[in-house]
């Protein structure tokens, strides 16, 4: 098994990915899902969290030198910070707006112009917390070298977006390394295997009733 299938396979034996082409998820934006993302739940298991830290900083060597990491806020951040800590960098992290009090910062940490950055997020759907964090960065005078997530959904408008801001991203698995994983333990049936490939094809428009 490739490690891009090893890691969505670690990542759904710790439930930090969830599937069910049955019984549907719907996210935030309305849109129905048969997956579910959360890698926060990556910090609770201490094998998984060194394997994914250990891969990071593997994959981070396409995007050297660089000299500091930042996350995305907020479930960028402890992913970005353990990083940091593995890769001896200096960390920031950047929330999605400035604050409404105090100094009223949108960067917290220190940052210095000229400063080349790795920005650190958890998962890339459409890229947009990602790309304000990269341009929020550009503005304070840093260069972003790139951007690197734990997971991506492989949507085409992802790639076109990042492409449009000239920022490459690279993550250390994806949602055909996942489906492939799935297949390889025969998680499904091929009927429901048929639902979540019609579900990647038109994200906006599936449910388990219209693929069925």
């Amino acid at each position: 098994m490739e490690l891009r299938e090893d890691i969505a396979l670690r990542l759904l034996q710790i439930n930090a990915i969830k599937l069910n082409p049955q019984n549907p998820f719907t996210w935030a934006s309305g849109i129905q899902s048969p997956i579910y993302c959360d890698n926060r739940l990556i910090l609770s298991y201490p094998d998984q969290r060194k394997f994914i830290i250990s891969a990071f900083a593997d994959l981070a060597g396409q995007f050297q030198p660089f000299d500091a990491i930042s996350g995305v806020a907020t479930a960028g951040i402890a992913h970005g910070a353990l990083l940091a800590q593995e890769m001896d960098l200096p960390f920031s992290y950047v929330r999605s707006k400035p604050k409404g009090h105090g100094r009223q910062n949108q960067i917290e940490g220190k940052i210095e112009s000229g400063q080349r950055i790795l920005v650190i997020e958890d998962l890339i759907s459409t890229g947009g917390s990602a790309i304000a964090a990269v341009e929020a960065l550009r503005e304070a005078g840093t260069e972003v070298v790139g951007t690197m997530a734990i997971f991506q959904y492989n949507f085409e408008l992802a790639r076109m977006r990042f492409d449009e801001i000239n920022c490459d991203f690279a993550t250390l698995s994806d949602y055909k390394s996942l489906i492939s994983a799935a297949r390889s333990q025969e998680m499904f049936t091929e009927s429901e295997f048929a639902l979540l490939d019609a579900w990647y094809t038109n994200p906006k428009e599936w449910s388990p009733a219209k693929s069925a």
